[in-house]
């Protein structure tokens, strides 16, 4: 049993570690980041259900789940995270606080588009000033 407890230990340790290190990198683990990390968490999760499920992904011919479409998704995710990691630094180089929290928030809109997508792609119906709204987001997003 005294095992089993300094495994759990060393695992949860080293998770800790881990964690508080990939915290500090993206500048904190405050509500811009749980914001950000959540929506791509939702975003990966109705993409899979849209292929799996309803079988209707733009990404794939048949419209189905495809592994390799899957893995770009996720290597897009971790480059949204090295993108606000590069955004922490330069903030930390000229002595700013606010570039990160730009990154952030355009990455945050861009997962809010994404996941407004993948809804409509399942049937969803969206009010009419929610799909104005979006359209007026896109066009901002596409100008950038």
């Amino acid at each position: 049993m005294e095992r089993v407890n300094l495994i759990k230990t060393g695992l949860l340790s080293t998770a800790g570690v881990v964690g508080s290190t990939i915290a500090h990198a993206l500048g904190g683990w405050d509500g811009a980041i749980i914001t950000l990390t959540s929506f791509m968490v939702a975003d990966v999760v109705t993409g899979y259900v849209l292929a799996f499920f309803f079988e209707n992904s733009p990404k794939t011919e048949n419209g189905g789940a495809s592994s390799a479409e899957g893995f770009k998704g996720i290597c897009k995710k971790v480059m949204m995270l090295v993108m606000v990691y590069m955004a922490v630094r330069i903030d930390m180089l000229v002595g700013t606080d606010y570039i990160r929290d730009g990154v952030v928030i355009a990455f945050i809109v861009n997962e809010i588009l994404s996941i407004a997508e993948n809804a409509g792609q399942m049937g969803l119906d969206f009010p009419p000033v929610l799909v104005k709204g979006i359209e007026i987001l896109k066009s901002k997003n596409e100008e950038e």
